[in-house]
């Protein structure tokens, strides 16, 4: 199976995408993370769950975690306050590691390696040309164990 047979169309944003929607975007859906398009549309990084959740908790709380036992809920509720006004790319680390890219011909097995090399839940297909690169779809780790598994439990044993 190659990776062009496993892209799905999934949700993106943009680096100048409102970061509220963004976090709205991802719990709507349960989306594991979104791919950050740049301005050419092309794919800039990955924006996991879990950065954004660390976006919503103060500094000082990560720094000192009995600190947020004490936090009462109506402060707790108002997290979500601190994505008001930011921009996607706002979320996003001072230098963020590129996505992970597959060409459309990569084998599932390539594609496995790569995420895991690089601890991603989502890997980019992109087909490459002269005036730059489209996007066929994004492969998550989720959709590729289900298709992995799905091969296992029909194979035959030896």
């Amino acid at each position: 199976m190659r990776a062009r047979d496993l892209a799905v169309g999934y949700e993106t944003v943009s680096v100048d995408s409102d970061a509220l929607d963004a976090a709205r975007l991802m719990a709507e859906h349960r989306l594991p993370g979104l791919l950050v398009l740049d301005g050419k549309g092309e794919p800039k990084a990955i924006l996991p769950a879990s950065q954004m959740v660390r976006t919503l908790v103060p500094e000082y709380v990560i720094e000192d975690p009995a600190l947020a036992a004490v936090i009462d809920e109506k402060h707790a509720d108002r997290l979500c306050q601190a994505l008001a006004g930011r921009r996607v790319g706002d979320c996003l680390p001072d230098k963020p590691a590129p996505p992970p890219v597959v060409d459309p011909d990569d084998t599932a097995l390539e594609v496995a390696a790569l995420m895991a090399r690089v601890r991603s839940p989502l890997v980019a297909v992109v087909e490459k040309h002269a005036g730059g690169t489209r996007l066929l779809g994004v492969i998550t780790a989720s959709g590729l164990l289900h298709e992995l598994l799905g091969v296992v439990g029909t194979a035959t044993p030896e």
